[in-house]
């Protein structure tokens, strides 16, 4: 059994949670990633996490169901809501309610059953979509919660809830995952790909994640649907 630190990253299998995989193992963690099928509109984005955490030997990836359809509201989780191809003003529809709040409180708690020190999380407050949940204020208070929630936290071991990608520019991600030999190939950061994995070029997050590789001036290896 390896004496390393042991971490649960989130990971989506797009280009965000990929690079804090990489982070994560290079700052001691051992790497336990954490995947949704909580309904959204496609699986191709499991199809990744899948991926990426076999190539990056992660120590187990566990995919855990759940059906945010149910409650809907947003255009990941809901047919009847287009993804939107232009920018718009404020939160945009693929805003997934309480999103990040469900998946952080099941990390935390495999975290707890892990013996977990840390959970990683591939938030950007620079280069985002605005939603509420990806903010340095909604961070600070859920480290706040997740202490007193805790048996960990309790017997004065807070479980650290890290945002390595915070502060940086989509760029800025971009070259620190090539830094630390992260094959973005294996990504897929599309709100609407195709069963193969292909991207539509489109959407919000197709539009951040080409901007980024062409700021950093590396070669964009996205595959997209003709």
């Amino acid at each position: 059994m390896s004496a390393n630190k042991r971490a649960v990253v989130l990971s989506s299998g797009g280009l965000d949670s990929t690079t804090v995989i990489a982070i994560a193992q290079k700052e001691g963690y051992d790497c336990f990633s954490l995947s949704f099928d909580y309904g959204q509109r496609h699986r191709s984005e499991l199809a990744a996490a899948d991926r990426v955490s076999a190539a990056m030997g992660v120590v187990e990836h566990k995919t855990v169901g759940l059906d945010l359809r149910s409650i809907g509201g947003s255009a990941l989780t809901d047919a009847s809501i287009d993804v939107p191809e232009t920018e718009s003003e404020g939160i945009p529809v693929t805003y997934v309610p309480a999103r990040n709040t469900v998946f952080l409180s099941i990390a935390l708690g495999w975290a707890e059953v892990l013996g977990a020190e840390a959970i990683f999380i591939g938030v950007n407050a620079v280069d985002y979509s605005g939603y509420p949940d990806c903010r340095p204020e909604y961070l600070s208070a859920y480290a706040t919660m997740a202490a007193l929630a805790t048996k960990a936290g309790v017997e004065g071991r807070p479980i650290e809830l890290k945002a390595p990608l915070l502060k940086l520019s989509k760029a800025e991600i971009v070259r620190r995952g090539i830094e630390l030999g992260v094959d973005y190939a294996l990504t897929v950061s599309c709100y609407q790909a195709n069963e193969a994995g292909e991207a539509c070029g489109k959407c919000d997050s197709c539009r951040l994640r080409a901007e980024g590789f062409k700021a950093a001036g590396i070669a964009d290896p996205t595959r997209y649907q003709a």
